[in-house]
């Protein structure tokens, strides 16, 4: 059991204004594995005071000095990864071998980025008759979610604090202790009191709290669509500023040409990673109506290799969901899209009989879906691929971009000049052409209903910073 009944505000543990706890349950379990305090407006209050009282020092304090306030939190990231890993497995479902290279190895790779983007970012630079000032935003105010727990604190804490702003984090309720270990990690490290301040609690009282607050220059969210939707509402009323990294059903768009066998691997794979709970998850695969039975077959032979089970055990594939009432949204749609005529070509809405807790869904396959269907245009947010046929290429692009989401897509051709072309045309923040690799360096964000701003890289940092322009 880790249990955390205190905030981290202005450099010490403090106790909660009020009594109230949450549980953090075991996704595998069924089980109590954690409690954490639930935060209401007086203690988001002192933390913002708290980040604004350190502000000034922390936004004055030299770039490099920063950055080796950055590089023993990196050090202590590292050695703390194993338990980052099992926790979040915990919480969330993913299987350990994944946790140990994601959910803790990639925070430390993006912290790590960071020190070499301030090794020679330039925060001034003259042009003309003007001198370009590039300065902390401010106090930030951070709401994340529970997929990528920890990754997703890192993605907006390193650039914030390279930037020279402090920050105020509200993590999901449903994953929250890596951001407590976190804390513990900073403390160690020596980062100033007030930089970093970590309020639990429920998105209606400490997250509304926040993105109110008058104290708060910027929020920075990731999440639902919806969930943004009423954070940009309540932030326009300060005129803050927002980044939003939110929704996706994302296509990967598979011409006639390309490989089929690795295009529908790595799109399956995509699909279910951390049991399809990932924002980006390539969850509509377009293929040619000549190549469909083909590439159906494939996909379920793919699917059948995921193996459900405790997502501690290291054999495990597929873990369970983080809660049950994610489990029956899931289910859910599976059944909505039995209902609407799409083909059931493996997994189902049933329960899986072989594990008898946990929050499982069994990895499901539709085909025949079409673009009308719920299970085409709703992001599920679990193990489910929908596989659409398509007429020729520009129908496929259509298709791909009939999408309220834009966050990211995947394009495969043996032409990799065609694949271009045709990725040049997806509506997509980020676009993998013939299965490319993850780059923490270039921007990762949507367009349309996915999101505002981007994350990772320069493009990340200068969210942080406003710009100010001096004329001699």
């Amino acid at each position: 059991m880790q249990e955390y009944r205190q905030f981290f505000i202005g450099g010490e543990w403090v106790a909660p204004r009020q009594g109230a706890m949450i549980d953090v349950i075991h996704a595998a379990t069924d089980e109590v594995m954690g409690r954490i305090p639930a935060g209401g407006a007086a203690d988001v209050d002192a933390a913002v005071r708290a980040a604004r009282s350190a502000l000034p020092a922390w936004a004055a304090l030299p770039p490099q000095q920063r950055r080796d306030h950055l590089g023993r939190i990196h050090q202590g990231l590292l050695a703390r990864a194993g338990e980052i890993a099992r926790t979040i497995s915990a919480e969330v479902g993913m299987p350990i071998k994944l946790s140990e290279r994601i959910q803790a190895g990639l925070p430390a790779a993006v912290l790590e980025s960071y020190l070499r983007i301030l090794d020679d970012y330039a925060f001034a630079e003259e042009v003309g008759n003007s001198l370009i000032l590039k300065e902390p935003r401010g106090v930030v105010g951070c709401i994340t979610p529970w997929n990528y727990p920890l990754h997703q604190i890192i993605a907006k804490l390193a650039p914030a604090l390279a930037a020279g702003c402090t920050l105020v984090i509200k993590p999901s309720e449903l994953a929250p202790l890596s951001a407590f270990i976190l804390a513990e990690i900073l403390r160690e490290a020596g980062l100033p009191a007030g930089v970093f301040n970590l309020v639990s609690g429920y998105g209606p009282e400490a997250g509304e709290a926040l993105v109110r607050h008058p104290g708060v220059r910027m929020i920075s969210f990731t999440g639902s669509t919806r969930a943004g939707q009423r954070i940009s509402e309540l932030a326009a009323a300060t005129v803050k500023r927002v980044t939003l990294e939110m929704g996706g059903k994302s296509p990967s768009l598979i011409l006639n040409d390309a490989d089929l066998a690795k295009a529908v691997k790595a799109t399956v794979s995509s699909c279910f990673l951390n049991s399809g709970q990932t924002c980006s998850a390539l969850t509509r695969m377009l293929v040619p109506e000549s190549l469909y039975d083909e590439a159906a077959r494939m996909a379920v032979e793919v699917a059948g290799t995921f193996t459900l089970g405790d997502p501690l055990v290291p054999e495990t594939r597929l873990g369970p969901l983080v809660s049950a009432a994610q489990r029956e949204r899931v289910r859910g749609f599976i059944q909505r899209g039995v209902e609407e005529g799409a083909e059931l070509l493996c997994g189902g809405a049933e329960p899986p009989t072989e594990l008898g807790r946990g929050f499982y869904v069994r990895p499901t396959v539709f085909g025949r879906v079409t673009p009308g269907m719920s299970i085409a245009r709703e992001e599920i947010f679990g193990p489910v691929l929908s596989i659409l046929p398509y007429r020729d290429e520009e129908q496929a692009i259509s298709m791909a971009n009939d999408s309220d989401y834009g966050l990211a897509a995947a394009v495969w051709s043996a032409d990799a000049e065609r694949a271009r072309r045709v990725a040049r045309r997806l509506e997509a923040g980020q676009v993998d052409v013939n299965g490319g690799r993850f780059n923490l360096l270039a921007p990762f964000g949507g367009f349309k209903h996915s999101g505002i701003g981007r994350e990772f890289g320069r493009f990340g940092l200068e969210e942080f910073l406003e710009i100010k322009s001096l004329q001699f």
